[in-house]
């Protein structure tokens, strides 16, 4: 019986860093309105975007950025690019817009949701896993 246990939480151990790993290896692609005028973004200014300290790009052009409810993709982009676990983000949020500082970001179930409105929303920033040129938005490399 207890090798039994023991091989069932070696399993167990094994699928979570599968799981993890797998996350962790997801790619993530920022997309924006393609009138965006910028061509990159610092890794500060999307950070500062997201996070709701900065509403404007680099050439004053106004910021939308939306997110993904949830899933692997949401989650490699908030550790890689913010820094903050989902749960330290929807907190963050939650105190920025109760504070009255900013309002609640716009989330999307899918990544074709998400392509759509940044597509039709001039200023729009999000990140998708792929994206095809039909989908009308263009990628936003990131510079140091």
């Amino acid at each position: 019986m207890m090798k039994l246990q023991y091989k069932f939480r070696w399993f167990l151990l094994l699928g979570i860093l599968a799981a993890c790993s797998a996350a962790s290896a997801q790619e993530v692609i920022l997309v924006a309105n393609k009138g965006l005028q910028v061509t990159a973004i610092s890794a500060a200014d999307l950070r500062a975007i997201f996070l709701g300290t900065k509403t404007r790009f680099s050439d004053g052009s106004h910021a939308v950025p939306v997110t993904l409810k949830g899933g692997p993709v949401h989650e490699v982009f908030l550790r890689h690019y913010i820094g903050q676990s989902p749960d330290e983000f929807r907190a963050q949020w939650r105190k920025t817009v109760f504070t009255g500082q900013g309002a609640v970001l716009k989330a999307f179930d899918s990544e074709s949701a998400l392509l759509q409105y940044v597509a039709a929303t001039p200023g729009a920033l999000g990140y998708v896993s792929r994206f095809s040129p039909s989908d009308d938005v263009k990628p936003l490399p990131t510079s140091k």
